[in-house]
């Protein structure tokens, strides 16, 4: 897979993920945060599975015991970035939320420095600004005063940083990024479940009533996306995968139009601009910096 099919993978999850946040945010007025992170990963874990399978089989080789240990990590911080994002929901705004989540297109080249000693290309830095002010505009232009919710949906921010730089890590190294998609959907839903039991309340009627969010979010939200994330990240890195992600701030704003009715003001479709922009130059830049090097090595 090429570096381009690989980014456009990204932003047809980015595209999912967008859709999903309507789910997300209504499948709570029936059901508990946790509850419905351990569902929506378990329904993930049958859609994984079959594909998992035949990956095995083409491969033709088993996973490596420290693969195991960081796929099992990976599962870990997606559960926490899931689990903090979800229950900061229902103390914070849809905007608040839409906005601070968006900030792991910083986060992630920072961590990438900090953790792995690597530097992205120059463009990342000034793409991950405009991406975050893009979505800041996308939201609203405008925050509330920051409480609990807010508080824990930017460690959401951080976490999923951590999740995307561990699945450059480990889908890279295994050469097995469904059998990475699988185990981490595992390790949430039994760590959802579980969490659930202890935590919260559970009914028939909560699950009937959730049920169409459940099979979304399950299905497409973490089953497809994910795995598209976890495939793609071994042709690219994870400061520029977290850029071409960000576009879900820009699909959700667009299905909250054409599926609830909302509205985008100028400085909203000034955001949607940006985040645009942000991304072709994540995209075009290192092509036509690469292009550049041949022109003058051949000269």
């Amino acid at each position: 897979m090429t570096r381009v099919r690989a980014n456009l993978l990204l932003l047809l999850a980015g595209c999912i993920w967008g859709a999903g946040f309507v789910a997300q945010s209504t499948a709570m007025e029936t059901l508990g945060p946790l509850w419905f992170i351990g569902l929506r990963f378990c329904v993930a874990t049958l859609v994984a599975t079959p594909l998992a399978l035949v990956e095995r089989r083409r491969s033709g080789s088993t996973v490596s015991a420290a693969s195991k240990i960081g796929f099992i990590l990976t599962g870990v911080a997606l559960f926490a970035a899931a689990a903090t994002q979800q229950v900061g929901l229902q103390t914070t705004t849809v905007t608040n939320s839409g906005f601070l989540t968006g900030l792991y297109v910083v986060f992630t080249p920072i961590l990438t420095v900090v953790l792995l000693r690597r530097r992205p290309h120059w463009i990342i830095w000034p793409s991950a600004a405009m991406a975050t002010v893009g979505i800041y505009l996308l939201s609203g232009g405008g925050l509330a005063s920051l409480g609990t919710g807010d508080l824990l949906t930017i460690g959401c921010a951080v976490l999923w940083s951590l999740q995307m730089i561990l699945v450059g890590i480990h889908a890279g190294r295994s050469g097995r990024p469904v059998a990475l998609s699988l185990v981490q959907f595992a390790v949430c839903g039994v760590l959802g479940c579980l969490a659930g039991y202890l935590y919260e309340p559970l009914s028939l009627d909560a699950i009937t009533g959730a049920l169409p969010e459940i099979l979304y979010a399950g299905l497409f939200s973490s089953g497809l996306a994910f795995i598209f994330q976890n495939v793609a990240q071994r042709y690219t890195s994870a400061p520029q995968a977290a850029i071409f992600l960000s576009s879900e701030a820009l699909f959700a704003a667009l299905f909250g139009v054409l599926l609830l009715g909302e509205t985008i003001s100028p400085a909203g479709y000034a955001g949607c601009a940006i985040i645009f922009v942000a991304i072709l130059a994540t995209e075009l830049v290192p092509e036509l910096s690469k292009a550049r090097r041949l022109t003058v090595a051949k000269a």
